[in-house]
């Protein structure tokens, strides 16, 4: 299944690795280090010029979403629902 991130950015879930609060990024030393890192190899795709509510990791690259975690793990949780009706 796919999952919307905002704008015209569409993910399948396998591909996701996890989905982060922004507000975790600026207070995570951690985390700090892995955008950094991130985006000396430009890997970090930004979704919106508006602001980041949301950081979603995937194997390849790092989306800054527009969208809250909450929304896009209730979004989730939708699609992986819908996944277990249909088996």
């Amino acid at each position: 299944m796919f999952l919307h991130l905002g704008e015209d950015i569409v993910l399948q879930t396998k591909e996701i690795v996890a989905i982060i609060d922004s507000n975790l990024a600026e207070e995570s030393e951690i985390l700090k280090e892995f955008i950094d890192v991130n985006n000396k190899k430009n890997n970090i795709v930004h979704i919106s010029d508006g602001t980041v509510k949301s950081i979603v990791v995937t194997e390849n690259k790092v989306y800054f979403s527009p969208l809250t975690a909450v929304t896009l793990k209730r979004r989730s949780q939708y699609i992986y629902e819908l996944e277990m009706v249909s088996e």
